[in-house]
């Protein structure tokens, strides 16, 4: 099985411009990805996709790929399928946000185990628990809950489960993808569903479908980057890091 794994990035952010390009120890973040995430040993390749000259060259400076698309995409999984359907020489298409300088390699490889499995499952998504109860009520943090053999039942922005009788356990979803490229392709034609449209959260088109989605667990500490905090918590991060 060849896997390439794809890093969607646009440089327009309202929270935070030129996300991709702002500084994480002496490297746009977008390279700092890229290389976090050529280290998973089941990828043969990365990719960074994007509609901006300006994180090409930048990409590229580092020795990196990277790859133009349109700029009328209306999410980073419609320029994820503009790119797997010009390379058509893989078989598996991982998708890792251009805003997780902290990516492990490990949770990457964790996402192509389970296709090497079971040759029916088209995609596969993470989950870490929740423990903390506001954040369990955390619209911004968005919940899953799988059935016995690992796959997602419903992604929601509320609490999920309904903590009626307490004691189950409450998952936040990773926003990392691993798709079979046929699959990713179909997916980025369907039409949007009223669960997608209602919860705002894309993969539900998926379950809404038929299809299934296998969820893996991690431990890995996330730190998505949005804010100039988060961009000062990471580069913390990295400083400790050299310093160890």
């Amino acid at each position: 099985m060849k896997v390439l794994c794809i890093i969607p990035a646009r440089y327009a952010s309202t929270r935070l411009p030129g996300k991709p390009l702002r500084d994480i120890a002496g490297k746009p973040m977008i390279v700092r990805v890229y290389e976090r995430a050529l280290r998973a040993r089941l990828v043969q390749d990365v990719v960074v996709a994007t509609d901006d000259e300006r994180i090409r060259a930048a990409v590229e400076a580092h020795g990196g790929r990277a790859a133009m698309t349109r700029a009328d995409h209306a999410t980073g999984t419609d320029r994820l399928a503009e790119v797997a359907a010009r390379m058509t020489d893989y078989d598996l298409i991982i998708n890792v946000q251009g805003d997780e300088p902290l990516i492990e390699p490990s949770v990457i490889d964790a996402l192509v185990e389970p296709f090497l499995a079971d040759e029916t499952l088209t995609m596969a998504t993470a989950k870490t628990e929740i423990t903390d109860g506001a954040e369990q009520e955390n619209p911004n943090n968005v919940k899953v809950i799988t059935d016995k053999s690992g796959n997602a039942l419903y992604f929601s922005r509320a609490r999920i489960p309904y903590a009626r009788v307490p004691g189950a356990k409450v998952y936040k979803h990773i926003g990392i993808y691993a798709y079979r490229r046929d699959f990713l392709l179909t997916y980025a034609r369907m039409v949007q569903t009223p669960l997608e449209l209602s919860e705002s959260l894309e993969q539900l088109r998926a379950i809404e479908n038929g299809y299934r989605i296998r969820v893996i667990e991690t431990n890995a500490v996330f730190i998505g980057v949005d804010t100039e905090e988060d961009l000062i918590a990471v580069n913390e991060v990295y400083r400790k890091n050299a310093a160890d």
